[in-house]
């Protein structure tokens, strides 16, 4: 354990059925960080110190089916409703009524939801990298980008499940940087999209260097959390996406539902994530989904690992956000 992470607490929890594992750090107003794939709370590393020195109770968790937590066998537990029950779940069990939630990647989609169904319990919301958007079908994602989109690539299984468990360091070295601002070819970044016969793990090479962000302690931080499952270790977090399809029929119900909580935005100009298709229309337009939303902070330069590429300017704007809400 890293000296930054030294004084980071260590526990379990057990939720809606599922055991957690959390770290937390700090006392005050419950803020619960939520990572994304493929990733753990170790994502969070450079929040913690200074929220908790700010006054806050931080705590991130590994979410269902990630690293040290529970991961149902059951493929259909892994709906955004199972997530967002976590979530509330969760703050209810540390013993608090109402918490402020970041989430990045696909923990921005679980922070926005549960702001959304549950703004008794979610006083406050940012999303890192994805916006609040509904999620289509795979049908819909399949018309754009073709049978290779990754999403629909991760449908298969086993498939992807094999291949990143393979050789844990090599998947997070490549992931990590592909995804980065650091790689050339995000400045014009685009959505993975993998050849015919060709494998994820094929169109992302191995990087010349780590990125100054990404030290070799961090990619064995991220092995050692994700070898508690095995050779199942990236199976959890792979069926998040094998229900995009039951996530879109679940939440139809609530197409159209403004997210009425105080709400952040934040991401890097190089994130393949902008680029998906609509999003030139939706990022301007926030406002009428997010009528509270306080700032929406574009990063020159930054890849898609907004907190981890990019820690100071990150932890300035939830500083500030969290300050503006205050203790709403």
């Amino acid at each position: 354990m890293t000296g930054s992470t030294a004084a980071i607490e260590h526990s379990e929890v057990e939720v809606n059925g599922v055991r957690l594992h959390i770290a937390s750090q700090g006392e005050g107003p419950l803020v619960l960080l939520l990572h994304g794939f493929p990733e753990c709370w170790y994502s969070w590393r450079h929040q913690f110190a200074p929220l908790a020195a700010a006054g806050y109770r931080v705590v991130a968790p590994d979410q269902r089916g990630y690293a040290r937590s529970t991961a149902p066998d059951d493929v259909g537990a892994y709906t955004l409703l199972h997530l967002t029950g976590d979530v509330i779940g969760l703050i209810h069990a540390l013993g608090e009524e109402r918490a402020v939630v970041v989430g990045h990647d696909w923990g921005a989609p679980v922070a926005w939801t549960s702001a959304l169904l549950r703004p008794d319990v979610v006083r406050a919301v940012a999303g890192l990298s994805v916006p609040p958007v509904p999620l289509s079908p795979t049908s819909v994602a399949r018309e754009h980008y073709g049978d290779g989109f990754y999403q629909i690539y991760f449908q298969q299984p086993g498939v992807a499940d094999a291949e990143l468990a393979r050789d844990p360091a090599s998947t997070f070295r490549r992931v990590l940087y592909s995804g980065s601002g650091d790689n050339p070819a995000t400045e014009r970044p685009r959505p993975w999209v993998i050849p015919e016969g060709a494998t994820l793990l094929d169109t992302i090479p191995e990087p010349p260097e780590l990125p100054r962000w990404l030290t070799a302690e961090d990619i064995d931080a991220f092995v050692q959390e994700y070898a508690h499952h095995g050779d199942r270790a990236f199976t959890g977090p792979l069926n998040w996406y094998r229900n995009i399809d039951r996530d879109s029929e679940l939440l139809a119900v609530f197409q159209g539902r403004r997210i009425d909580v105080p709400a952040l935005y934040v991401a890097g100009d190089r994130d393949m994530v902008v680029s998906f298709r609509g999003m030139d229309q939706l990022l301007p337009a926030l406002g009428t989904v997010l009528p509270k939303l306080h700032r929406s902070v574009m990063l020159p330069g930054c890849g898609h690992w907004t907190q981890q590429e990019r820690p100071d300017e990150v932890n300035a704007a939830l500083l500030e956000f969290l300050g503006a809400v205050g203790t709403l």
